[in-house]
């Protein structure tokens, strides 16, 4: 149940319900009901600001569902015409207008946060665009509204696990979810485990098996982590590549570098690998230590120079590639071993230093 009160420091009695889309009427009544007219649910048709004393939300758990995947933001006109528009189509507009002199750029922090919370990441990146305000309260990546969010999408294994220990930050949880491994984009023999970040290979023989993650990047500087925590076989192989890569082939062999799409560190061996030929060992030092199971190793994209480079812990191992093509990079696995799993987490921007 959700109650707006009255706020005396806004122009109107309480907030625009003409936010939510027509349709999801019947989760919202008016508390007290419109006088004159009856008391009836209230219906979201017409654009503009409702003024009323009160809201209360009385839907059920279906109905919040169905609140949280098909409701999204609408403003009023805030340049005087008067028009509701969608967030999505005129945020720019909204912000060149100076959307936030309106009414709803003066709410409450924590009603916004109320809204904000049914809302699907889509959308809360367009109302991010909508007003500083909005922005403001957005920005604050351990609110209520990322809370709520991680609450509905995170699985408890994910939430309780170490999985996420190194995003200390409910906004950098949900955008690690949005940048795993995709269940989609894989081998058949692989999946996707309910955590929704830790991916499983079947006991299939001769084949290797790989993934992509479900976002590519092409600009800008990212980091994920990545580890076994299974044998890795003869092939473990961790890097990235372009979304026209295999992610399956027959025999135990070194898919990511085993073409021009693709570039592969091997943990078993320490080679590095790109169009099927290796090109050298990594990290190039002598004696260098092998993977041991568990151990995270954190991958640097930086599309803006064009390398990849690899951490271990907190040792800097160095650039791995360099040149990599102005197109957009998958973070992707590979490997062999029957029931073996790889974890994969995004970091968001590495830190310098």
């Amino acid at each position: 149940m959700f109650r707006v009160r009255q706020y005396p420091d806004l122009c109107c009695d309480v907030i625009a319900l003409n936010w939510l889309r027509p349709g999801l009427a019947e989760s919202i009544k008016i508390f007290p009901p419109f006088r004159p007219s009856n008391p009836a649910p209230f219906r979201c048709r017409s654009p503009g600001i409702t003024h009323v004393s009160a809201v209360q939300f009385t839907a059920d758990s279906a109905s919040r569902r169905r609140l949280a995947s098909a409701a999204e933001l609408r403003m009023s006109g805030a340049a005087g015409g008067g028009a509701s528009a969608c967030v999505g189509a005129a945020a720019a507009v909204a912000v060149a207008a100076g959307g936030g002199g309106g009414v709803a750029g003066r709410l409450p922090g924590r009603v916004l946060e109320h809204v904000f919370s049914y809302l699907d990441l889509v959308d809360l990146k367009q109302c991010a665009l909508v007003c500083w305000h909005w922005y403001s309260c957005l920005a604050d990546e351990n609110s209520e509204v990322w809370r709520s969010l991680c609450g509905r999408y995170l699985s408890d294994e994910a939430l309780r696990s170490d999985i996420l220990c190194n995003l200390p930050s409910y906004k950098g949880k949900m955008k690690s979810l949005q940048h795993a491994l995709s269940s989609h984009d894989c081998s058949r023999n692989v999946y996707v485990k309910k955590n929704g970040f830790t991916l499983h290979r079947n006991p299939i023989a001769q084949s290797t098996d790989g993934a992509r993650g479900k976002i590519g990047f092409s600009e800008g500087r990212h980091a994920w982590e990545i580890w076994w925590e299974g044998p890795l076989g003869t092939v473990a192989v961790i890097g990235i590549a372009t979304k026209r890569a295999p992610m399956q082939c027959q025999g135990y062999v070194a898919l990511l570098g085993s073409d021009d799409q693709s570039w592969g560190w091997n943990l078993v061996d320490n080679n590095l690998l790109h169009n099927g030929e290796v090109s050298g060992n990594f990290p190039q030092c002598n004696n260098a230590p092998k993977y041991q199971i568990g151990e995270r190793i954190r991958v640097i994209l930086d599309m803006d120079d064009k390398t990849l480079a690899f951490e271990r812990g907190f040792e800097f191992l160095g650039v791995a590639f360099r040149g990599l093509p102005k197109t957009c990079l998958f973070p992707a696995v590979s490997a062999v071993y029957g029931n073996t799993e790889v974890t994969m987490v995004y970091l968001g921007r590495p830190l310098d230093g």
